[in-house]
């Protein structure tokens, strides 16, 4: 008799393969050019199966997105598990993101996620719901690194530069993909710190 946890090791392992495939289906077509059947063709199942495990492409997306959020709560569980300051913990990532997020396949990955959603209303709500688990994550390191006489707004604003920040660097990753890592993630281990625990001067203000 099967054990109920293999039962369930089984089918993760499954559902993992099913969204390699797909993942790779839309870095070759696009989501919306990427069919039941192309998926099921790259992962060497059956239509069938992969209905099996998925009621529609939208579900196989919704997927997609919350395995990257599970590896973002990770990073942030791990930033703020370490001993030390916070803020070096969070300067101390700067290199792997711009290394994961020049990745070509892996910025590909996010940008057809990003087009679908602006054709699809279904996406779209996924991508919305993960940008507010994202952000209020931002939220919670802003509220431990900065002086208390930042507010909410303020806290806000710059939650929102750091995500144009980290977004923008999977349209260069495509854009420009030999530009300096090294040098990247040093100028931006310093735009971080201005962003995470200095104060705003404003000339104009």
């Amino acid at each position: 008799m099967t054990e109920p946890g293999t039962k369930r090791t089984d089918a993760e392992a499954r559902r993992q393969q099913i969204l390699d495939a797909a993942s790779a289906c839309a870095r070759r077509s696009g989501f919306h050019g990427a069919s039941m059947a192309d998926i099921a063709h790259t992962a060497d199942l059956s239509v069938g199966q992969i209905y099996r495990y998925f009621e529609n492409k939208e579900a196989i997306i919704a997927a997609i997105v919350a395995r990257d959020m599970a590896e973002m709560r990770d990073r942030f569980s791990e930033m703020q598990g370490q001993d030390g300051p916070l803020l070096d913990a969070v300067l101390d990532k700067c290199s792997t993101a711009v290394d994961e997020l020049y990745d070509r396949e892996r910025a590909a990955l996010m940008l057809e996620v990003v087009a679908e959603a602006a054709r699809n209303p279904a996406v779209a709500r996924i991508l919305e719901t993960a940008d507010v688990e994202e952000r209020q994550m931002q939220q919670d390191l802003l509220r431990q690194l900065a002086p208390p006489e930042w507010d909410e707004g303020e806290r806000l604003a710059r939650s929102e530069v750091i995500s144009m920040l980290f977004e923008g660097m999977a349209v260069r990753g495509v854009n420009n993909p030999g530009a300096d890592r090294v040098a990247m993630a040093r100028v931006l281990r310093w735009v971080m710190r201005q962003l995470l625990a200095e104060p705003l001067h404003d000339p104009t203000a």
